[in-house]
Formats: structure tokens, sequence, C-alpha cells
């Protein structure tokens, strides 16, 4: 057996050799990126939905320059002016009474504190979490995903308790028969409320859903579903956590994603965008009443690097950046991605559906001869994806595109900087794809 060369890095999300080569980034500018030969990038996949603000914002760069000048590390059980200042801010964007945070590192140990929260504030132990969805691959929020490649991967050698699942909210491939949107979502609803009964709403102390699903396909919910969801847990004392990890800060078009389903929920999740990707930051923004029960209790647990100075800095401006016509720009060219992808679904039998919110899209692919996927990766891991080749083949020409949970789909989720020209450039590579895969 041969030796692997010292000092390399293991990617995540790493296939092993059958991954071949992983590209190697150098530079960024706006919505594109460098590798390290020289070539350019259009980044429609925003890295890992994340770099919202792009890669060459300057007073991002400049916020985290001077803050840590200034003071480069605050203890998390401590304040200071960057990290209370961006508290502030995330409380006047976010909806309802939601006007305390709890500062973390990532989107999974953000979620992961926020069932902590909710399993103390209602003294109850189980969290009902959406079948096909992502809230993260550390051992608490893996169980919360319902994705089964991941989950699967940290239950193999540990088993993970206190998390039940419920059918997702989908119109398309839906597992409910509803024969319009709205009756599908209402369905969907009176299916979680039986999955609340069933396991005693007494021991049920949150549900926790994306308001617009991320890597698990960009769908999201039918009219009047989440209205309900918010009436079923008002109604049985359950708690509602609106996963924006990536749903958040401009992507769905308003700072959160819940924002566009006009619901209140009684936390939020966030990370990724927050900063721009530019500094690891995430929390959980919670109701008053929840944070007077926590502040009144104290919390015995926290992280070393939560509310980072620097992080929170970045997150300053990136809000500044956001306010100053970012989400407006997101917004007014949601409806001229839509259309292009559309022209897609209309173009070619292999695209099966279409869907997504602002700029959070994807374009899913089956067998126009059995409406079923080429390749499902949850039951055939090893086979040959063509879905994989339409993102080679993007790449190819010039445009990254992301992969969705399961690899039947493309999932568009660009930086909010770009323009019209650069969702052209995108959706003509990923038609360039299409066509040269089948």
């Amino acid at each position: 057996m041969s030796q692997p060369d010292q000092g390399q890095n293991i990617p995540h999300w790493y296939a092993g050799d059958a991954d071949g080569d992983v590209l190697s980034l150098s530079s960024g500018e706006g919505a594109r990126v460098t590798d390290d030969a020289g070539r350019e990038y259009l980044d429609f996949m925003a890295q890992l939905y994340c770099v919202n603000a792009g890669h060459s914002c300057e007073p991002i760069v400049d916020a985290m320059t001077q803050q840590a000048r200034e003071i480069p590390y605050v203890s998390s059980s401590k304040t200071t002016p960057a990290r209370e200042e961006l508290a502030g801010r995330l409380a006047d964007r976010a909806p309802g009474d939601l006007n305390d945070v709890f500062f973390s590192i990532s989107g999974s140990e953000a979620n992961e504190s926020a069932i902590q929260i909710a399993r103390e504030v209602q003294d109850a132990p189980k969290v009902l979490t959406r079948w096909r969805s992502y809230h993260g691959s550390t051992y608490a929020a893996g169980a919360l995903s319902g994705d089964p490649q991941t989950r699967a991967v940290v239950e193999r050698h540990a088993a993970t308790t206190g998390v039940g699942k419920f059918l997702p909210p989908m119109v398309n491939n839906s597992p409910f028969d509803g024969d319009t949107p709205e009756e599908i979502g209402k369905q969907a609803a009176d299916h979680l409320e039986f999955v609340i009964k069933n396991e005693g709403p007494d021991s049920v102390a949150a549900v926790l859903t994306e308001p617009v699903a991320g890597t698990s396909g960009a769908y999201p919910a039918p009219p009047g579903y989440f209205e309900r969801v918010r009436e079923i847990c008002d109604e049985y004392d359950v708690l509602l956590i609106s996963d924006e990890v990536i749903a958040g800060f401009g992507r769905c078009g308003d700072w959160f994603g819940i924002q566009t389903e006009g619901v209140e929920p009684d936390m939020i999740t966030f990370a990724k965008g927050v900063t721009s990707a530019y500094a690891p930051l995430a929390g959980v923004l919670a109701s008053e009443e929840i944070a007077a029960e926590v502040r009144d209790d104290g919390h015995p647990l926290g992280q070393t690097f939560a509310g980072h100075p620097v992080a929170c800095a970045a997150g300053n401006a990136a809000m500044d950046a956001y306010a100053d016509g970012l989400i407006e720009n997101g917004r007014a060219l949601a409806p001229y991605l839509e259309a292009r992808l559309r022209e897609l679904d209309e173009k070619h039998d292999e695209v099966a559906h279409v869907h997504g919110r602002g700029l959070l899209w994807s374009v899913e692919f089956a067998d126009p001869g059995t409406g079923e996927p080429y390749v499902d990766p949850r039951v055939e891991p090893d086979a040959d994806n063509p879905v994989e080749t339409v993102r080679e083949v993007a790449g190819d020409h010039g445009v990254l595109f992301g992969s969705g949970r399961p690899d039947t789909q493309v999932i568009c989720s660009p930086p909010l900087c770009i323009d019209r020209a650069d969702v052209d450039e995108a959706v003509d590579a990923l038609d360039a794809g299409i066509e040269a895969t089948f």
C-alpha cells in the first residue's frame, strides 16, 4: 500500500480517488473566481451558497482589518462592541420579536444550539425535521438532516436520537396526491399535524425546517403551507425554527427566507451569508420570551469562537452592503433568472422541473420516458450520473454550479452582485451542458 504525500489538505465532501482532480481557486472578484492556472469561472453557486456579496467587497475586508487591529478576539462569554452592534442589526431585520442573538460558528452548530435551547425551554426531547433536508453534518445536525447520504454516514458508528421526520411539501415528485399546490400544501401540513400527534405533542420541542429548501432542491413551500404550520405549532405548543443558513441574507429575496412567507417563527438559525462567508459566523435569533428564559436560567454551554469580533465586523459590513442595493439587485434579477431557466424546461425533455425563489433555483432532471431520475444516488451510489456530466460541461464553459441532495439536479445560487449578462452566460453554459450530455 503506497503512502500518501505528506502535508496535503483533505477536502470536505470528497469521494476519494473517484473525485479526480479537485479545483484549486486562488483569487476572486465580484461573481467570478480564478484557478491556479489563471482560468476564470463565473461562480454561480457562490461557492457553498454563501458568498452573497461577491468575492471582492472591500468594505468587508476593511472592517475585518480594522477590528483585528483594535482587538482580534474577545471570549464568547463576554461582550464587545462589534458583537453587540451585529446582534442589534440582526434583530432590526428579523421578523416579529426575534430580538436576541446567541452566536455560533457554523450552520451545523447554530442548528445544534437552537435545538438545545428549544429542548431546555420546552422541557421536551424531540425535534421534527423533514425528510430530504440538510441541516449540517456534525452528530446532532446530521441527525436533524433528512438527507440519507449525510445521516447514514454520521450514524454509521454511533446512533443519534431525539429527532423525528415528516414529509416535505414538494409540488413536483410530491408524496401527496393533491391536484393543486394549495391542496398539496394542506395535505403536507395535515401530515405534520399527524406526526406531532403520533409522537405525542408534549414530547415535541420544535419543528425545524428551511423556508425554502437549500441543497435538497431549492423547492419553496406551496401557498398556505407555512401559515398552517404556524397554526399547528401554536395549537400544540411546539416551537417553529426557521433554518436560514442558506435562505437568509437576500438569497430568497428578503433578509430572511421566512419573510417571503409572511410567518413569524420562534427562532431563526443563520450562518453563511451573514458575513458573505468572509469569516465563519453563525447564530440563533430567538424571541423575547425564549431569550428571557435562557437569560434567567443561564446557558452553561458555549463555543470558543462564537461571535468572533473579526467575524462580527465582517457581518456588520456585509449587512451594509446588502442594505446598499445588493438585496434589491437580487430581487430585481430573480424573475429574469427564473424565465431563462424555464426556457431550459421548455427546450429539453430531460429537464423535469424548475423551481426556486429569489436567487436560489434547482433544475431537476429525469428520464422523459419514465419520469424517474436517470440515476438515483441514494440507491445507485456507484452508477455514472449524467447530471454530474452536465455540471462538468458547464464548468468547461466557464460556469460553476452546485449539486443537490439527491444529485438529480443542478443548483443555481449566484452572488447577489450578478447582472443580466451573468445570468445569460450561466444559463447558456447550462444549456450547453445539457446538449452535450443528452
